[in-house]
């Protein structure tokens, strides 16, 4: 029998969050780089990830949110979008196949190089805008 894991937080929670910057702090982990969630049974996850029906219900999560960060209207992906499980799901949950691995309440859809701002809790990794190079700068990340 399946189990179902508590629910900590939630999409029906986030979206009635109106700013990219209160989903954030909403969703934030406060993990550490390095910190072992799989370990040597990384090959699950990502067996996982690559399979038909994680890319099927990952497309459904892409279309519900808009192909918005977060779900929020003017911040549209056009690159590398991760589908990121907004409550940490475990080897267990894998293999098992608990509810928790696919249920839409417990999915966002995020850009990947803010990836890092939510694992680490961090607003100053964020990637917001980038800076607009100006003809002879060497250093725009001075700026």
């Amino acid at each position: 029998m399946k189990t179902m894991k508590k629910i900590i937080k939630s999409y029906d929670e986030l979206i009635k969050l109106p700013s990219f910057e209160e989903r954030f702090e909403y969703l934030r982990l406060n993990g550490t780089v390095g910190e072992e969630t799989f370990g040597f049974a990384r090959y699950i996850n990502q067996s996982f990830y690559h399979s038909y029906e994680w890319l099927r219900f990952r497309d459904k999560v892409i279309v519900r949110d808009n192909g918005c960060d977060l779900g929020v209207s003017g911040y549209e992906i056009a690159d590398s979008i991760i589908i990121h499980h907004i409550n940490p799901i475990t080897y267990d949950d894998i293999v098992n196949m608990n509810d928790c691995v696919l249920d839409f309440n417990i999915l966002i859809k995020k850009n990947l190089y803010n990836n890092t701002a939510f694992i680490l809790g961090e607003v100053f990794f964020f990637v917001k805008t980038f800076a607009v190079r100006k003809k002879n700068d060497t250093c725009p990340w001075k700026q």
